[in-house]
């Protein structure tokens, strides 16, 4: 499960890169915490939750499918 975190962590901020938006912006359009964000982004989120992914996956305009490959 750990390689799916880090790779949904990595998904998550090239994505957001490539929109040119900051962790702070991406957590207010998800309706994240900020702290959310980062510790999606760095991999190390104990219990990540498919719910919390589809926030950011709709904030950010792309699938489940994309953050999750």
């Amino acid at each position: 499960m750990s390689k799916q975190k880090s790779t949904i962590g990595d998904n998550v901020k090239k994505y957001r890169n490539k929109l040119g938006i900051s962790q702070d912006l991406r957590s207010l359009r998800a309706n994240l915490a900020f702290h959310t964000i980062a510790k999606i982004e760095a991999g190390s989120t104990p219990d990540l939750r498919i719910e919390t992914v589809k926030k950011i996956a709709d904030a950010l305009g792309v699938t489940l499918d994309d953050l999750m490959k």
